[in-house]
């Protein structure tokens, strides 16, 4: 792989500026320690804000702080006040951040701070689009830069481009509210790779690709026109043997060594010996149901009132978005539960709630880690939540207890904490107390497969498997462009075509000639597509013939005046140009009203679908129906149908949103290769996007130029993008 550049909202570094002395302060979050190795060890740059706003700079402080950058191999994007606030603390913390935590009445719609995202967004597309060349990989991180993905693939498209969303992705019918859904996900799908936390967050995604953009999805594979993106959970970890080592160092420093706060936790200690500590540490934001949990732990000693005086609850919450009006309301909120727990059980010697809103150092967590038997870590949603985590790597004794969120994208992966929906109020409260009387041998059995997991799966390796995966989608990419028709193609083929003496053209229809509709009726072909075929046709030497699985009367009545050759409902019937329709094989419908009555149940049980009826088939169609629905109730109607027309001369065709019952025995390949006979032909060209036309690509001669539409696996020996691309090679042919 060459080159990997690393681009997020904030450098990992912060800047300190004194009488013009500049000093960089490496950045201690997981995000930055999980990719410092990722860009230094394969030579990229880490494209991002350096933290200041550029109107507090001059030219000379600017160019100092470049410098100073350029040795860190980093690369900054510089932003105003006013593009922070309407950018930053605007559209990405006041519409994206409530939106995606399922906080929707929180969301602001000014569409002021969309055109300023937008502008933004465009500023870290620019910048990284100077920095990488062709070849290059970048990985894009969160929310705040959802639409540089595409911005970057439009215009570098061999650029290998991951991104991975660090927060929640919602649910199709929460994300469906935000007026800029549609170029939301547009952005994300420039990426190659796309990853989130957890299956959830995954699924939910491709959900809201599949219902706003249409787009085919297989497994994790959202196939798009020109390219195929994989979409995948990699669950974020920590740097466990950092914690693990402070945990230890900090526990063997001398009495005068250790911090203040350490001093008072072992006076605390030797004062009560019994008593309990309970920790909270959460930035202080709604979506971490920071009221919820004080509230908790009031039920917990009104229930359990043999715990007052011997458990404490220590609560950090750290300040953030202080002027916004929602953050300042939840403050005062939690500021008046603190004071109405003390007040309620608290007394001269017993305060229950230790309440700080402040940041604390590094070390100062390890001591709260390492001091305290139950971490309480409750958010009402949260993309995964790394105290989780952070608490566990701290435990050197290997005991203490983890009170989990459901919530929280970190849930899937600790199980053997005690899990709790973070609005149950009783149901916290009991799991405090059952945190608090849990044995120490049932402690440390839990504990040691926490950190088992936690250490395995660490934050190198989470980076280092995102960047196994951004290896894979490069191959996939290089499979699919390997048969990609390119101009050395198209020369032999040019070539080949123009030598030729006679050729046989066989040309699919929906998905191939014309795109799909949701009425299957709109698809008529359009003056482009006529004008086409009317050029191919002047050609004496062409044979053309459109082969589908339509019906006889619509490819009748649209190509009346063409001279081309039809064949239909996927080889019962042939009709050359100038001659009367013909069977080309024997085939009954006799079976048809056996069949008819279970599609209809399945027509009545699915909105939005409907029945074809052609001569010798029965086709449901499912692509006006809800997504998830469609395919659920095509899986039911595939396998009551296989039992259905076991030892019958029948098939069942899978298409694009359809489910096909046709005669046996029939196929596009047998009918191309009967259409063959008795022909000098020495040019033989087919094109279809289907896996019906599969049959084509494979009973045609070896000496036959084969042509896939789409990014599928495939029998042809080519590929092309899309509906356009064929349109496009066509005319090359006439030019």
């Amino acid at each position: 792989m060459n080159r990997i550049h690393i681009v997020s909202n904030r450098l990992p570094v912060s800047i300190n500026v004194e009488n013009d002395d500049i000093e960089l302060i490496p950045s201690v979050g997981g995000l930055a320690t999980g990719m410092r190795s990722v860009y230094k060890e394969y030579n990229g740059k880490w494209i991002g804000w350096p933290g200041l706003a550029s109107d507090d700079l001059d030219d000379q402080l600017t160019a100092k702080i470049e410098e100073k950058l350029i040795e860190e191999d980093c690369v900054s994007v510089h932003l105003s006040k006013q593009e922070i606030d309407l950018y930053y603390d605007g559209f990405s913390n006041r519409t994206i951040w409530p939106l995606f935590h399922y906080f929707a009445q929180y969301i602001d719609y000014t569409p002021e701070l969309w055109d300023a995202f937008v502008s933004v967004n465009q500023k870290f597309a620019d910048k990284a689009l100077e920095t990488i060349e062709e070849g290059d990989t970048i990985w894009i991180h969160d929310y705040q830069l959802l639409l540089v993905p595409e911005m970057i693939k439009s215009k570098k498209p061999g650029v290998t481009i991951g991104f991975f969303l660090h927060i929640p992705f919602p649910s199709y019918e929460v994300f469906r509210i935000l007026p800029w859904r549609k170029e939301l996900i547009q952005g994300m799908l420039g990426a190659d790779l796309i990853g989130f936390h957890t299956f959830d967050y995954q699924r939910h995604f491709c959900s809201s690709v599949r219902r706003l953009m249409g787009y085919e999805i297989s497994f994790n594979e959202i196939h798009i026109e020109d390219r195929i993106i994989l979409v995948d959970s990699f669950p974020m970890g920590i740097d466990y043997d950092k914690f693990r080592e402070a945990a230890t160092q900090s526990f063997q420093k001398p009495l005068q060594e250790k911090s203040k706060l350490h001093r008072e936790l072992e006076k605390y200690f030797l004062v009560s010996p019994e008593r309990k500590l309970i920790l909270s540490i959460d930035r202080m934001d709604y979506s971490k149901g920071i009221p919820n949990r004080l509230r908790a732990f009031s039920k917990f000693l009104e229930d359990y009132p043999e715990w007052i005086g011997k458990v404490t609850l220590i609560m950090l919450a750290v300040p953030s978005r202080g002027t916004v009006e929602h953050y300042i309301n939840l403050k005062r909120e939690v500021d008046e539960l603190v004071g109405t727990v003390n007040g309620k059980f608290g007394s001269i010697n017993y305060t229950p709630v230790w309440y700080f809103y402040r940041s604390l150092p590094f070390e100062n967590l390890i001591e709260l880690y390492s001091s305290c038997d139950v971490a309480l870590v409750t958010p009402v949603r949260d993309g995964m939540n790394l105290v989780a985590k952070e608490y566990v790597a701290s435990r050197t004794n290997r005991t203490g207890v983890i009170i989990l969120s459901e919530m929280a994208g970190v849930a899937k992966e600790m199980g053997e904490a005690l899990i709790i929906n973070p609005n149950n109020i009783n149901e916290i409260a009991s799991a405090i107390n059952q945190a608090l009387v849990m044995p120490l041998d049932e402690q440390r059995e839990r504990m040691i497969f926490l950190q088992d997991r936690i250490k395995r799966y660490d934050v190198f390796k989470w980076s280092s498997e995102f960047v196994k995966s951004l290896s894979k989608v490069e191959k996939i990419q290089n499979s699919f462009n390997a048969k990609k028709i390119n101009t050395k193609i198209m020369e032999k083929l040019n070539s080949e075509y123009h030598a030729a003496e006679k050729r046989a053209i066989f040309l699919d229809y929906d998905g191939t000639l014309t795109g799909f509709r949701s009425n299957p009726n709109d698809a008529k072909p359009n003056e482009e597509l006529h004008d086409i075929l009317y050029k191919l046709e002047e050609d004496p030497r062409n044979v053309i013939t459109i082969i589908s699985g339509r019906d006889r009367d619509s490819l009748e009545k649209w190509f009346e005046g063409h001279k081309i050759n039809l064949i239909v409902e996927h080889g019962v019937w042939l009709r050359k140009y100038q001659k009367e329709w013909k069977m080309l094989t024997n085939a009954s419908d006799a079976w048809k009203p056996n069949l008819r009555p279970t599609l209809e149940t399945f027509v009545d049980q699915t909105p939005g679908s409907f029945i074809e009826e052609k001569n010798y088939s029965l086709v449901w169609h499912f692509r006006k129906a809800e997504p998830e629905q469609g395919e659920l109730r095509a899986n039911g109607l595939r396998d009551e149908l296989t039992t259905m027309i076991a030892n019958h001369n029948l098939e069942i065709l899978e298409g694009n949103k359809v489910i096909e019952v046709k005669s046996g025995g029939i196929n596009k390949g047998l009918a191309a290769m009967q259409f063959l006979q008795n022909q000098k032909i020495d040019f033989i060209m087919a094109i279809g996007d289907d896996w019906t036309d599969e049959y084509m690509f494979r009973e045609l001669p070896e000496s036959a130029h084969t042509i896939k539409v789409g990014l599928k696996k495939t029998a042809a020996k080519y590929k092309v993008e899309s509906v356009a691309s064929v349109r496009k090679l066509l005319s090359e042919f006439i030019k």
